[in-house]
């Protein structure tokens, strides 16, 4: 095989033999008319020699005889090219040769690539071409992804990367390709997922290929077709997602399939009523936004008790605006530069959700260090060593209102607590955390709703009195009214089961004495 590369003339010549003369059949043999047999006009090179050899041919006899002698020639040439030229050196050639013009014919096609991250945020693209292909998948397709989803009642279909997906738009042939990619570098397999760097992780991108003619038709009006289509299946189907921290520092999504909403929701009428119009007031007021220079973004702080439903409010916001979810814990952060890159990779119109900010070491710092301290500088932190590498308030701060929350827009971020006091008052402020709502404990108004929901009781009760009453003298949670509530299908016997467990706990808080 050596010997082939170093000698090209030898290679194109086998090459030459091996295509002309080996892959010739009895039918292209009978095509040669101005050949003959006796073997010195078939040797002459001569036109007139050849010409003047075709006019012996006059007879169908003549004709069977050439045509015999020449295919007896061909197949004894064809042997003997087979018995000299080892099949190494065949197949050698056939690779080359059909090598070769593959490359020629292939020479006019266009690729794009379309990567499912563009300079740091989710491409929008790659979700509209994720969704668009399964829709162009014909029975002739044989490899797919299947899966069943809940809340979903037909199958999910999706492409994977081991056949092309054909589309055609305006007698234009286009192929789509998914390309799985990894990056891990510098990053150890052997080091446990949680202490691996952020430089880790996977990646998908799609590959569209076409006729270099068709670039701008295929620019100009396929993207657009493709976006467009997108648009129109996610505004027939909406599905909002939530979506978490997993493997490898990306965000994977899920259907958020949590039923709360603000009807059902145990909170305060007027409190429910306040929350809802500031949501409709953010989401109309884009121009003023602009206008003013500030980002469209809105900050909620959730704090109070556990049991009070902060969960079930974030449901039930999103739920309302149609908004994705993105729930961000901040132990799986371990740098601002990570930080950053993971929440630039969020999406517009969605609610990005930090529960149980106080529970972090990073935002509790500075408050043990200077707990009237309002100030956004690390140098306040004068008590307290801070890594560099790892994540800092100031980067929180930053990525909330400073020059790094300047990318995206529509979105909402809610804080949740249980202990408001803990929390750095620099996260407390206007344009950082713009609305506070306090979820107390419950109280008459919010029960109502309670009893509604769960007993079908609409309206006054004779035991309605005597739970206000119950209600305002002591501390307990809508999550514990509720368990209480779903123990009985009987509205009487649950309600006078209710008021029993009341008395006893006011009993227990040395509140009520009977």
């Amino acid at each position: 095989m050596s010997y082939l590369k170093e000698n090209k003339g030898i290679t194109l010549t086998l090459c030459y033999l091996y295509l002309v003369l080996g892959s010739w059949t009895l039918s292209d043999c009978i095509k040669l008319p101005n050949c003959a047999i006796n073997h010195k006009t078939f040797m002459r090179p001569s036109v007139g020699g050849v010409s003047s050899s075709f006019t012996n041919f006059r007879s169908a006899s003549s004709w069977f005889e050439l045509y015999a002698a020449f295919s007896t020639f061909m197949m004894l040439l064809r042997s003997a090219i087979n018995d000299l030229i080892p099949k190494e050196v065949r197949s050698f050639i056939h690779s080359k040769l059909k090598a070769f013009f593959s490359d020629r014919k292939k020479s006019n096609q266009v690729s794009l690539q379309i990567t499912e991250i563009w300079d740091g945020h989710t491409n929008q693209l790659f979700q509209a071409v994720q969704e668009y292909l399964p829709t162009k998948i014909s029975h002739s397709y044989k490899s797919l992804r299947v899966g069943k989803i809940s809340m979903h009642k037909n199958l999910v279909v999706a492409v994977d990367g081991k056949q092309e997906v054909v589309d055609r738009f305006e007698d234009i042939k286009l192929r789509w390709k998914l390309v799985d990619e990894s990056s891990q570098k510098g990053s150890d397999n052997r080091e446990p997922p949680r202490h691996r760097k952020s430089s880790s992780f996977e990646r998908q991108s799609f590959t569209l290929s076409f006729d270099e003619k068709h670039r701008d038709v295929v620019m100009n009006k396929y993207l657009s077709h493709v976006l467009s289509a997108y648009e129109d299946m996610q505004a027939k189907q909406r599905t909002i997602k939530i979506h978490s921290i997993g493997g490898g520092r990306c965000w994977q999504k899920s259907d958020l399939t949590h039923p709360a909403s603000f009807e059902s929701l145990a909170l305060d009428p007027e409190q429910k009523q306040s929350i809802i119009d500031d949501l409709d007031r953010f989401l109309r007021r884009k121009e003023l936004y602009k206008k003013v220079g500030k980002p469209w973004k809105r900050g909620y702080l959730l704090y109070g008790p556990p049991g009070t439903g902060k969960s079930s409010l974030v449901a039930a916001m999103a739920n309302y605006l149609k908004f994705d979810v993105y729930d961000l814990e901040l132990t799986s952060v371990f740098s601002n530069s990570e930080l950053m890159r993971t929440l630039k990779e969020t999406s517009n119109r969605s609610i990005i959700v930090i529960e149980d900010i106080d529970c972090n070491t990073e935002v509790l710092a500075r408050s043990t260090a200077k707990p009237l301290s309002d100030s956004d500088s690390d140098f306040d932190r004068k008590h307290v060593k801070v890594k560099t590498n790892r994540f800092t308030l100031s980067g929180l701060l930053n990525n909330m209102d400073g020059l790094w929350s300047s990318g995206g827009e529509e979105r909402i971020i809610i804080f949740t607590t249980n202990h408001r006091e803990k929390i750095d008052p620099a996260l407390l402020r206007p344009g950082r955390m713009d609305m506070h709502i306090h979820m107390s404990f419950l109280r008459s108004k919010a029960f109502r709703i309670l009893a509604f929901n769960y007993l079908g009781v609409k309206g006054d009760h004779p035991l309605f009195e005597q739970i206000d009453d119950l209600l305002e003298k002591i501390q307990v949670t809508p999550a514990v009214v509720a368990e209480q509530l779903i123990r009985y299908e009987d509205p009487d016997v649950c309600l006078e089961a209710l008021v029993q467990f009341l008395k006893e706990k006011a009993k227990e808080t040395h509140l009520l004495y009977l």
